[in-house]
């Protein structure tokens, strides 16, 4: 047996790591992809408004807290249902207004002393117009003091002609694109950005402060509003968008067999920016909001690559989150809310997310779609300072842009804008928003667009120049947009999906392939061992030191058995020593539901975390094989699905020499996340031809366990899939679909989603009851060689010309006819079990059948209720591809993946062996 070795690696700190965001728990050294943000803020005394005079600071702090409720100019809709509050005047708070006051180090006025008067006039200007803060809540006193004294010198600050300029020409390029689509493409749902036109101008911003803020690289979320306008700034070409528009396909045509392509509002792009910033704008569904924690999840991984955020210190730059929301979306998707409360969990943590809201205070045709005063006191839940601003202040609006930078790099927490705008028109183009609401759009129509608001006052500010360079830019934009018009048709797409990490991939082949996934035993015996060590200094529990123990031995003694949890250490520590890295997600998901992974040690003493698999060499070894060993990272996540899963579809997308695990903490509970599978999962690689291979692990079995927790719904994924009835399937199936029996046929579909040279999402219908099965073991022999994946595994136990009937099963059932069978002695049955069940394996089906051709009788049995399960996908499957016609034996069908009653339970059971074996 190999010698275990017992590692302590040394201690490490770190100055200002932000209170709160972390834990002993998750910040042990030990624990990869949590490492402790800190503070970026320079060494200083901390300006405090206790050295004020009381009803001074008492004012101030009014201000701060309530300035917001007196700013009626941010809104350029007026709500008369919300009542003002109660002014704040000197006299209720007894400031005189001709005393002198020492405001240094209170206010970011740029002066020493002020009248108590001209402290109210800076106040109000400050805290009350169309440019205003939230922050009151925030807990830590350095941190609000310090967003307010930068809000403070923000306003007070004032931009260069040129910056000023800048900001027109965005804004007539907005609205030039606009008009110029709205007149070649009339009938086109385009969701313009014309009412909220300073988005852009927010964007532009942002952008142009990432380089000195070290953000190499931003991945953007927006919904369809404004959405091709933000396309159009980051340079998509405007020859596709208008292709898009005529009805062309915007991928090549060789692969429109393979690709559907999707609707104009949801296009997507890759950019590097002359700065050497590069922008992610991920393609969305239709379902609102629901891109959100795939943006973050991108970001998450492409942290882990920069080495940046909780992954280190970033010297290469570090990776950030804006996303772009629409307000009715904001407040009513619960994803919205999910996804805020994972924001500063460990292994989730992006280090702050960047969140503008185009504040149309129009939800489709609902106004106030929501209990709140604002659309943004959701972000309230963790804190989040909120900026409101007018859509007719750009200005603000730019400067709120590089807050926003400053403050997220500084304290690597979330900060949100809220845009109060207007809707030009209806939800789209094509739609009359005055028979819903007459009052508002009587506003809107009568109003002077924002372009033409801001080169007015520019105007009025001896600024012409300024204006007409804009002009003369927004012309040329206007001439290059006409231009690609002309050439549209002759445009060719490209396949830009398979670059950087991703160059050497590709589309699936149209044929079935076979990847041989084994191990050598050498390699399998030494990351087994690696599995269990762990140093002195961790205080282990008792029973999960017999549980380790026992994993060695099995692997050191020849044919003894080989369990689950075992099978994936194997597989998961064979990927990290050949370079991959490995994600496993969801609840408890270190421990295991079922208390079996246990790839996570708690020491009982102190609760800190060890991760063998995280120290498969020495710290001081400096070899290849170690230097190139992947990480593995263990993220316990919050109790939300669609969130969760989202985020780690969208950090599959990124690398994919990452496997990427999501595992529910019982099968069922993947409908929480229903939109995520539909959306993105199924459909993503078919829409926007961008590849996942995602692994979905959903316990399964009727167990007796009632209605829920039984069951996690094989049937809708199978649905899912484009698996054909009629046609043999290949690689090209949009999503496997995996019922594994054993722990080795386990362990090569996870080294299977690694080795191929294509990515597709694997749903795993994983076990439950045998985790812990003596009989659904396997042994060493069936990870080392050359051995692989088996889509059918035959009954060689059974001699073909002995045997009546074939009975065809998936999964955990085959146990329990197996027990059946050996106990009644039936040799005339054979038990052939169907692993994959997409892409269906017709071809390893018929060479099964091709030896019991004398049979007539086959029977699919399956545990599940007639209308769940594998019945209705296998069933013409087996008629049409096999010329095999089914006979079912199982439960009648359910409006419920199981009963709960135990005697009726019981009862079926009886039913199910009596009726198999009849």
């Amino acid at each position: 047996m190999l010698m275990l070795r017992r590692l302590l690696p040394g201690p490490r700190s770190g100055r200002g790591a932000v209170p709160w965001l972390s834990c002993a728990y998750h910040t042990h050294p030990g624990v990869y992809g949590n490492h402790p943000l800190e503070t970026n803020l320079p060494p200083a005394d901390s300006p405090s408004l206790h050295t004020a005079p009381p009803e001074l600071q008492l004012l101030i702090e009014k201000y701060r807290t309530y300035g917001h409720l007196l700013s009626s100019s941010v809104n350029t809709l007026p709500d008369e249902s919300i009542p003002p509050p109660r002014s704040l005047d000197l006299s209720r708070y007894h400031v005189e207004p001709e005393s002198e006051y020492e405001v240094a180090r209170l206010l970011a006025a740029g002066q020493t002393s002020m009248t108590g008067e001209k402290i109210a006039d800076f106040l109000n200007r400050t805290y009350c117009s169309d440019c205003t803060l939230e922050a009151s809540y925030v807990e830590d006193e350095i941190e609000r003091d310090w967003i307010f004294r930068e809000f403070e010198e923000m306003r007070e600050s004032e931009l260069s002609g040129s910056t000023k300029g800048e900001i027109a020409q965005v804004l007539m390029e907005c609205e030039t694109f606009d008009k110029f689509v709205s007149a070649k493409f009339p009938t086109v749902k385009r969701y313009s950005g014309e009412g909220a036109e300073s988005m852009l101008v927010f964007t532009h911003a942002l952008l142009a402060a990432c380089p000195d803020n070290n953000l190499s690289n931003i991945v953007f979320g927006i919904a369809h509003r404004g959405r091709l306008n933000l396309l159009s700034q980051l340079g998509y070409p405007a020859a596709l968008m208008f292709r898009k528009m005529a009805g062309l396909f915007e991928f090549p045509e060789r692969v429109a067999g393979e690709i559907c392509g999707d609707v104009l509002s949801h296009l997507f792009t890759t950019t590097d920016l002359p700065s050497g910033t590069r922008v992610t704008l991920l393609p969305n569904p239709s379902h609102l909001e629901a891109i959100n924690g795939a943006c973050l999840g991108k970001v998450r991984s492409q942290q882990s690559m920069l080495q940046s955020g909780c992954y280190g210190v970033g010297r290469k730059g570090d990776a950030a989150c804006v996303l772009i929301h629409g307000d009715g979306a904001f407040s009513g998707q619960g994803v919205v809310a999910e996804c805020f409360n994972m924001a500063y969990t460990p292994h989730f943590n992006v280090g702050g997310t960047i969140h503008f809201v185009t504040n149309n205070q129009l939800g489709y045709t609902m106004q106030k779609g929501r209990s709140s005063r604002y659309v943004s006191d959701m972000a309230k839940i963790i804190n989040c300072p909120v900026v409101h601003v007018s859509v007719d202040n750009p200005e603000a609006v730019h400067k709120v842009a590089q807050l926003c930078v400053r403050y997220r790099n500084t304290f690597h927490k979330d900060i949100l804008v809220d845009m109060l705008c207007y809707r030009k028109w209806g939800h789209n183009e094509l739609d009359d928003p005055t028979l819903t609401q007459p009052v508002m759009y009587n506003i809107i129509n009568s109003r002077t667009a924002v372009p033409d608001l801001y080169c007015k006052r520019l105007e009025d500010e001896s600024l012409s120049s300024e204006v007409e360079k804009a002009r003369g830019a927004s012309e040329q934009y206007r001439k290059k947009l006409d231009s690609d018009y002309k050439s549209y048709q002759n445009y060719q797409p490209v396949i830009t999906s398979f670059k950087d990490s991703w160059r050497e991939f590709s589309l699936a082949p149209p044929l079935i392939s076979t990847w041989n996934t084994g191990v050598n035993s050498e390699m399998l015996r030494f990351v087994g061992s690696k599995s269990v060590q762990f140093p002195d200094w961790l205080n282990v529990h008792e029973k999960l030191r017999k549980t380790l123990s026992a994993r060695v031995t099995s692997l050191e003694t020849e044919g003894a058995p080989i369990d689950w949890a075992t099978a994936e250490a194997l597989a998961v520590g064979s990927l990290l020593m050949q370079g991959h890295n490995v994600r496993i997600s969801g609840q408890d998901v270190g421990r295991g539901t079922f208390s079996h992974r246990h790839m996570q040690i708690v020491d009982q003493k102190t609760d800190k975390v060890y991760v063998p698999l995280n120290h498969l060499f020495d710290p001081s070894d400096q070899s290849q094989d170690a230097r190139n060993a992947g990480r593995l990272e263990l993220a316990n996540c919050i109790l939300s699905e669609e969130a969760v899963l989202g985020f780690e579809y969208g950090f599959s997308l990124d690398n994919p020499r990452t496997l990427v695990v999501w595992e529910a903490q019982f099968g069922d509970f993947f409908n929480g996340a229903q939109i995520i599978i539909d959306t993105l999962i199924a459909s993503g690689e078919s829409k926007w031809m961008l590849q996942s291979g995602l692994v979905m692990l959903l316990p399964h079995g009727i167990d007796g366990m009632g209605p829920e927790h039984s069951s996690c719904r094989l049937e809708r994924f199978l649905q899912l899939t484009d698996s054909s009835e009629t046609s043999i399937d290949s690689d090209q199936v949009n999503m496997v679909v995996a019922n594994p029996t054993t722990p080795a046929q386990y362990f090569h579909l996870l080294r299977e989603q690694q080795v191929r040279k294509f990515r597709k999402p694997l749903v795993v219908a994983s076990p439950k009851k045998l985790l812990r099965d003596p009989a659904a073991t396997s042994t060493l022999d069936h990870f080392s060689g050359s051995t692989h994946f088996l889509p059918v595994i035959d009954d060689n136990s059974v001699q073909a010309d002995q045997v009546k009937r074939v009975m065809f099963c998936s999964g955990k059932v085959y146990y329990t006819l197996l027990e059946e069978v050996r106990r009644t002695k039936r040799h005339d049955i054979a038990l052939v079990r169907v692993e994959r069940l997409c892409p269906f394996p017709a071809k390893e089906i018929m060479d099964v059948t091709a030896k019991f051709d004398h049979c007539d009788d086959f029977v699919w049995c399956q545990e599940e209720c007639r209308n769940s399960g594998a019945w209705s996908f296998v069933q013409p499957r087996f008629r049409n591809l096999a010329g095999i016609d089914l006979r079912y034996v199982g439960r009648k069908a359910y409006p419920v993946p199981a009963t709960g009653n135990a005697q009726v339970f019981k009862r079926e059971n009886e039913a199910l062996l009596r009726d198999a074996l009849a």
